[in-house]
């Protein structure tokens, strides 16, 4: 178990990397192939796992650059809790605006975005009838959780590991030589 802890903390910001592009191709898979139209607040949600590839990749690639002499670059880990609690916190908003817990802002109201090109598509008849997608419609549930709650879930665990990463013990951080 100390094994994996030390390969999982010195490595997190590959871990990272890997569920942030999971989760991300998540997202789009369902979008694609199951139908479910993102809202404003998903794509809220995505924008933070797309500035986590940012970091993650980064870090990752210093690390292998640098050849793990040194670890992962422990500020990475933390800017990565950051931006995952970042995430934690915007799902568990959206999840409570789900649940009728407090009201969502007006742009979470029909798609936010106003598409001056679409309205006078729309208006000539000549473009497609898009219907709006609310923030606070739940459009898919597993084990009784909308995908904005375990959204939540995983974002907090995720920047529970990446605090776990940014204070790992010292001997984690660099071999002995």
């Amino acid at each position: 178990m100390r094994d994996f802890y030390r390969l999982l903390t010195r490595w997190w910001t590959a871990f990272a990397l890997a569920a942030s592009l999971a989760l991300l191709g998540a997202a789009h898979a369902f979008e694609r192939f199951a139908g479910l139209a993102p809202c404003n607040l998903c794509l809220k949600q995505r924008e933070v796992y797309w500035g986590a590839v940012a970091i993650a990749l980064t870090a990752t690639l210093w690390h292998l650059v640098s050849r793990g002499s040194r670890g992962t670059p422990r500020i990475a880990a933390f800017l990565l809790a950051v931006v995952f609690a970042t995430g934690a916190i915007t799902a568990v908003f959206h999840m409570g605006g789900e649940m009728k817990w407090w009201v969502l802002p007006a742009s979470c109201a029909g798609g936010g975005d106003v598409n001056l090109e679409g309205l006078a598509a729309l208006a000539l008849g000549t473009g497609p009838i898009e219907r709006p997608v609310f923030c606070d419609a739940v459009t898919w549930r597993f084990l009784g959780l909308s995908m904005a709650g375990w959204n939540a879930i995983i974002s907090a665990v995720l920047a529970g590991f990446s605090l776990l990463a940014a204070k790992r013990p010292k001997d984690a951080r660099a071999p002995r030589i």
